[in-house]
């Protein structure tokens, strides 16, 4: 089953993120900010990154950013929320920077899932 790093400071919308994927079939990993995501991040493992944009240490536009430099091949999902304007406008500097698929909290679980299923590459039979 693929791997996911997930990447989100808060801890209960992490966990239930985490729960909804987890009962999906997906395997995840955990971290609270960008600093800790890219010392967790394997090529050789992770198969996506959803990260969250606003994040203490290292924020998720400088995730995507570094890990598109260093891995061009990374699948990344971003999200954010908050007031709507700020959100949208983050999401798009996002897709600039180079995530794959952005999501606008609050999102359903058939959206998260949606994207997950669209950035990852097909199961092999």
């Amino acid at each position: 089953m693929p791997l996911i790093l997930l990447v989100d400071d808060d801890d209960c919308f992490a966990a239930a993120l985490a729960s909804v994927l987890e009962q999906a079939g997906y395997k995840l990993l955990r971290a609270g900010d960008g600093k800790a995501a890219l010392r967790l991040y394997d090529p050789q493992t992770v198969s996506l990154v959803l990260t969250d944009l606003v994040m203490p240490e290292m924020e998720g536009m400088d995730l995507i950013s570094r890990l598109r430099q260093q891995h061009p091949d990374v699948k990344i999902i971003a999200m954010s929320g908050g007031e709507i304007n700020f959100a949208k406008t983050y999401l798009r500097a996002a897709r600039l920077v180079g995530a794959d698929y952005i999501l606008e909290k609050p999102f359903s679980k058939a959206q998260l899932l949606m994207a997950i299923h669209q950035g990852l590459p097909p199961m092999p039979v």
